[in-house]
């Protein structure tokens, strides 16, 4: 009898950048329900092994499976498993912040959009802010309003590149007890984080990378 795959399984994941090999030889698995989190220094890979994973770049070798299936992010059914924040990411700069997660609500076809917009702006701390343009926000709220567009979607595996990134303390406790939360409803998380304590807080295995 075969066991149920793992939500996320990585094996063998190679990056090459000229002659620069960024990634070797990753290995990884998330498992509904758990938290894995990539740690290590600055130049470590941790970032670029996100994006290849959640396809947004591609590997120069390896595999990347969602429920035992190849990961191909133009999937229908990886579009509504995976949520995905990355570093980088950009807003339209003639949106609102309602306005913004309204647009991913319908696009996922999401029930109640109202109520559950209005859910995701009260939990991440943006209600105030629910009528204002990304580019008048705070850093801080703008990561805010980043991690808002994965919870105000479906989702099943969450990919974090350091959620941590520009929030205060209170955020930070804020984003630990939401990501456990995440966790109890039977999410897979795969974080890249640099605190310390989130991780300690989050993770229940950690993979430290190491400069090459």
């Amino acid at each position: 009898m075969s066991q149920t795959p793992p939500l996320l399984r990585v094996r063998g994941l190679h990056r090459r950048f000229g002659d620069l090999d960024v990634i070797v030889d990753l290995d990884l698995e998330v498992d509904a329900g758990r938290a894995l989190a990539i740690t290590g220094p600055n130049g470590s890979g941790k970032s670029t092994a996100l994006r290849c994973i959640a396809g947004s770049d591609e590997p120069t070798a390896g595999t990347v499976e969602l429920d035992g299936k190849t990961l191909d992010e133009r999937s229908p059914a990886v579009r509504r498993d995976l949520a995905v924040v990355l570093d980088d990411m950009s807003f339209f700069p003639d949106l609102s912040v309602v306005e913004h997660l309204d647009l991913l609500a319908r696009a996922h076809s999401i029930e109640d959009i109202e109520g559950v917009v209005d859910a995701v702006l009260t939990d991440v701390g943006l209600l105030g802010q629910a009528g204002r343009l990304p580019g008048t926000l705070s850093s801080g709220q703008r990561r805010r309003l980043a991690l808002a567009t994965a919870f105000v979607r479906p989702r099943r595996l969450l990919i974090l590149d350091e959620p941590e990134q520009r929030l205060d303390s209170a955020g930070l406790t804020w984003l630990a007890e939401r990501l456990n939360a995440e966790k109890r409803d039977g999410l897979g998380i795969l974080l890249v984080s640099h605190d310390a304590a989130l991780v300690e807080s989050v993770a229940d295995d950690v993979l430290a990378l190491e400069p090459r």
